[in-house]
């Protein structure tokens, strides 16, 4: 059953925020976490990715904040009251955006920290004061360590997408960080999962907490059509360009499990004519930034991504999303397609399993989702020959003004050739060297047997003592030693 959010008993500034954002329903999660929250319990909720945990979190935490709301311009009137920790950079910068949306008519302060950028500009923006924070664990350490941010008056305190934090490694961080706050406080903990480290970390900072499960753990959205194509490993760029072209598909996630592959099919899918933009940790955050928005943007056909996409990234309307590599971790295959049918609407998961390694992780992903997988064979366009998947290659190489593969492995083998004819023919006429008459003349035989050089030395004299030991040099002596005295 949904609710409205006009039931809400928002204040009007958060109201007209959310009605000017579109929002009209809320989903299960947002109606069964937002109550709780503002009520000022704490909240362990599980719900499937791209079901509106930011708001579920962010919309009553700004309801209880506005009692601290002031104009003044000390930065000690607006002290750190909220902090939201999130996994990575994307995600921060995604929820600091939203929370700025929501607060858009209050007079609340929000800043959001994290690594790949110049400490200076966030320092600043701390130093003039902030009420909510968003951050990732290890640049908001940067900046307690270096007194930029004091948490010591945080009331709320939120870590989303928990389960990504523990993957990752960030527990210390968390630990360290939480540390630095008051005992009493609010701790909201949003995760697609519950795995046992998570139960575990929510027992140990987390105070009666009201437990929300709106969906069975790691399942895959509904609203998700899922496809499994058995492809060889070398035609599933072919595989791809197929289905993009059979579904009519402009917009589409492409993930990948490493850097350097993601690096390469990102210039591939270029090469063939596709706008496409490659989102992995190598790259700066600035160029990962300037990817997103692209991609959201409608500038950029295809973001081909490692797994630092997966988590939280909410961007509107994506029609697809393509596994060019089973995922190693069966979890992070939910989280993946979870960028396609968010909030209610239709989506389309392909992935391409070549190989016995795929299979074995595909058996994985069934024993998770609890669904049977059946993997299909994919029929290629016959009318379409498969090197028109090329088109758009040749057409880069052609503008650039290089002549195309055939030809330059032509010209390489006409110059090899042309130039082995000049160097043999240079050989034919060179004149020839004076040779020495000693080499010319017949062989003739010694005319006495002489015993072989060898031979002779080995019958050289036997001496008293070995040929290896060398005998002692004689030097002149400085003194004349003394006559023994006689008795």
């Amino acid at each position: 059953m949904t609710t409205s959010f006009s039931h809400l008993s928002l204040a009007e500034p958060l109201a007209r925020a959310v009605a000017e954002m579109g929002y009209e329903s809320m989903t299960p999660i947002q109606a069964q976490a937002i109550p709780v929250v503002l009520t000022g319990k704490d909240v362990m909720g599980a719900a499937q990715t791209g079901t509106g945990k930011t708001a579920a979190f962010s919309l009553p935490l700004l309801q209880r904040l506005l009692k601290h709301e002031n104009s003044s311009t000390s930065p000690a009137r607006h002290p750190v009251r909220a902090l939201v920790l999130l996994p990575t950079r994307e995600l921060a910068d995604q929820v600091a955006q939203q929370i700025k949306l929501y607060a858009k008519y209050t007079q609340l302060r929000s800043a959001v920290v994290f690594g790949g950028m110049d400490m200076k500009p966030q320092t600043a923006e701390l130093k003039r004061g902030v009420e909510v924070l968003v951050a990732t664990p290890g640049r908001l350490l940067d900046h307690i360590e270096a007194k930029n941010a004091v948490l010591n008056q945080v009331e709320y305190v939120v870590l989303d997408e928990a389960d990504r934090m523990l993957d990752i490694g960030f527990l210390p961080d968390l630990q360290r960080i939480l540390s630095y706050l008051p005992k009493q406080r609010t701790t909201l903990l949003f995760s697609a999962t519950f795995s046992p480290e998570i139960k575990r970390l929510a027992g140990s900072y987390l105070q009666d907490p009201i437990t929300i499960e709106v969906a069975r753990s790691n399942a895959t959205a509904s609203t998700v059509e899922q496809h499994f194509y058995g492809v060889n490993e070398d035609d599933k760029r072919r595989a791809l360009h197929q289905v993009l072209r059979r579904q009519g598909i402009k917009q589409a996630f492409v993930f990948v499990n490493s850097k350097l592959g993601c690096a390469r099919l990102a210039r591939s899918l270029d090469r063939d004519g596709l706008k496409t933009a490659a989102l992995h940790g190598d790259k700066s955050q600035d160029e990962r930034l300037k990817a997103l928005d692209a991609f959201k943007k409608g500038e950029v056909d295809l973001l081909v991504c490692t797994d630092v996409a997966a988590r939280g990234l909410d961007i509107k309307d994506v029609p697809a999303v393509f596994n060019m590599d089973i995922p190693f971790n069966a979890e992070d295959y939910v989280h993946r397609i979870g960028r396609t049918g968010r909030a209610g609407a239709s989506g389309l998961a392909v992935s391409f399993v070549g190989g016995n390694n795929d299979a074995r992780l595909v058996g994985e992903i069934e024993k998770l989702i609890k669904k049977k997988i059946e993997v299909e064979a994919l029929e290629y366009d016959e009318d379409r020959p498969r090197e028109r998947l090329n088109e758009g290659r040749r057409m880069y190489q052609q503008g650039e003004g290089r002549p195309a593969p055939r030809e330059r492995e032509r010209e390489r083998t006409e110059a090899s050739a042309e130039g082995y004819g000049r160097d043999r023919r240079a050989y034919r006429n060179h004149s020839a060297a004076p040779r020495d008459p000693f080499f010319d003349q017949p062989y003739q035989a010694p005319a006495v047997d002489a015993a072989p050089a060898w031979e002779a030395a080995a019958k050289a004299p036997a001496r008293a003592i070995s040929s290896n030991i060398k005998p002692k040099r004689k030097v002149a002596a400085l003194f004349k030693a003394a006559d023994p005295v006689t008795s």
